[in-house]
């Protein structure tokens, strides 16, 4: 199915709210903007193929502009809100766009990105009515409704071509083929999102992440494939996140960790003040989550978790529900997409069941990095399995237990110590709002850990704190996996999808000093 088809059964439906706003695009809206978006990049010369790229913060316009592209055959590259302008503009020309379209909030950088991106022959700004137009800049909402909202004549199947976050090094996209599929064209992807997540016309979605990333953008886009209502936040707010899915009946929602735990922090009367009867699936991945803040969840909102894992790469997927994750804490899963070998990293020998090696799928999704074979090289072994870099272990019945990233290991007097086991325990400190462990130099050693910790009440961070959690983190691990020293921050730096910046933590103590886990 697609919108097209929606749009003629249920016109008047509700596809896109956003809540902060309350402005929607019913089906026959969406179907007729979005075709409006096809016929423009075609008006503009853009083919199956070609690349187009977005800056856009969560809006209508949004899906007006991804839906479009989706349905004229491009390459379409939604850009991170946070960027500054020349990080936009690396992505804008890297990957090869020749038309952007900007949100209104980013009008004050479009002089700079137009003179950074030579390339590009047409740059479109959303809300001109409102916002002065930039020199060489085109009204999108002009220049759309002076387009035809029919079909246009060569619709073909597009796709998404998203960039890492770059916390190491510049963003690589991600680049999947574009096969010239019809639109609609069913996927590993989709056929998950019917079958185990449960999608259908009668959903209601809340999403309260940013679009451009991966996972918000690709499973909200779904919710309108098969015909259910999208509810949009702006930006996510805890307490409002939960006001809304008894405002708005959600079915469904897509989560971070870290959504997690902040609403978990919020006062016992505050949470229990919602309504969340009609809740039944809650999705969540794109980072770890410690068993306790996952058991907390289970406990207050019932057995409708679904975690997955996965990449922006889609290369494979595991998938686990609450009641097989209660069997095995900690697990993330069975394959859905491809199949999980876990491999010794010197010897490239499959790893026996509960040995530790670095995460590869067999018989998954092909991809690469766009403009870098070095690194599309590098995702692969011998014999074609690809990896993420991420480290853990299979259980005797194929479920998977994620213990790290290979890039996050600390090396302490030729030990491995993968610090995700102390910030799991951390985390789930009263005190603790944020944390994040990292290898430190250390004379003797090489290395050390410690942990950076972003507390509830900030004021109260001192000697008598940092002693306190290192016992707390010793009451639950082993010595030399806890932190030797805890340094304290009022805010870490964390992406909008839940992301933590560690290279951004490492170098305020490597400076100079050259390590491999810079």
């Amino acid at each position: 199915m697609y919108i097209t088809e929606w749009a003629a059964k249920q016109p008047d439906k509700t596809a896109i709210l956003i809540a902060e706003t309350g402005k929607s695009r019913s089906y026959a809206e969406l179907e007729a903007m979005s075709n409006r978006a096809a016929q423009l990049y075609r008006a503009t010369g853009l083919g199956f193929r070609d690349h187009m790229a977005l800056l856009i913060g969560n809006c209508v316009e949004f899906y007006d502009v991804c839906f479009g592209a989706d349905r004229a055959g491009l390459y379409y590259t939604a850009i991170s809100t946070r960027l500054t302008a020349p990080e936009v503009a690396y992505i804008i020309n890297d990957c090869g766009a020749r038309l952007v379209v900007i949100g209104p909030e980013f009008a004050e950088i479009a002089d700079e990105l137009r003179s950074l991106c030579p390339h590009v022959t047409h740059f479109y700004l959303i809300g001109a009515v409102s916002t002065a137009l930039p020199a060489g800049w085109l009204d999108w909402d002009a220049a759309i409704m002076a387009q035809p909202p029919q079909r246009i004549a060569d619709e073909i199947q597009g796709r998404d071509m998203l960039y890492s976050s770059g916390t190491t090094g510049k963003p690589k996209g991600v680049k999947r083929p574009l096969n010239g599929d019809a639109v609609g064209v069913s996927t590993p992807f989709y056929e998950n999102a019917l079958k185990i997540y449960g999608y259908n016309a009668d959903m209601v979605y809340l999403s309260p992440a940013p679009g451009y990333h991966a996972a918000p953008l690709r499973y909200t886009m779904v919710v309108s494939r098969v015909g259910g209502t999208l509810v949009v936040m702006e930006h996510f707010d805890a307490e409002r996140a939960l006001a809304l899915i008894g405002q708005y009946g959600v079915t469904h929602s897509n989560w971070v960790p870290t959504m997690f735990v902040r609403m978990l922090k919020l006062p016992e009367a505050t949470r229990q003040r919602y309504r969340l009867g009609t809740h039944r699936v809650a999705i969540h991945g794109a980072g770890p989550v410690s068993v306790e803040t996952k058991r907390r969840m289970i406990e207050w909102w019932g057995p409708i978790l679904y975690e997955y894992y996965a990449a922006s790469e889609g290369n494979g997927t595991t998938i686990i529900t609450a009641p097989e994750w209660l069997q095995r804490p900690g697990s993330v899963g069975r394959a859905v997409i491809g199949q999980v070998r876990i491999v010794n990293e010197e010897s490239g020998a499959v790893q026996p069941v509960g040995q530790t090696g670095v995460v590869h799928f067999e018989g998954g999704l092909p991809f690469a990095y766009h403009n870098d074979a070095e690194k599309t090289k590098a995702a692969f072994n011998d014999q074609g399995w690809s990896t993420m870099g991420d480290v853990g272990y299979l259980d005797a019945d194929g479920y998977l237990y994620l213990t790290d990233r290979k890039a996050f290991m600390i090396i302490s007097g030729g030990v491995n110590i993968y610090p995700q086991e102390a910030e799991n325990v951390l985390i789930d400190h009263p005190l603790v709002a944020d944390v994040a462990v990292i290898g430190v130099p250390n004379e003797d050693f090489g290395e050390e850990v410690k942990a950076v910790v972003q507390l509830v009440d900030p004021a109260r961070a001192s000697p008598e704190i940092a002693a306190e959690l290192i016992a707390y983190c010793r009451q639950h691990l082993a010595a030399i996996k806890c932190p030797r020293s805890i340094d304290f921050d009022p805010a870490l730096p964390r992406h909008e999808t839940g992301k933590l910046y560690k290279r951004l933590i490492k170098d305020r103590y490597w400076g100079n000093k050259t390590s491999r886990i810079v």
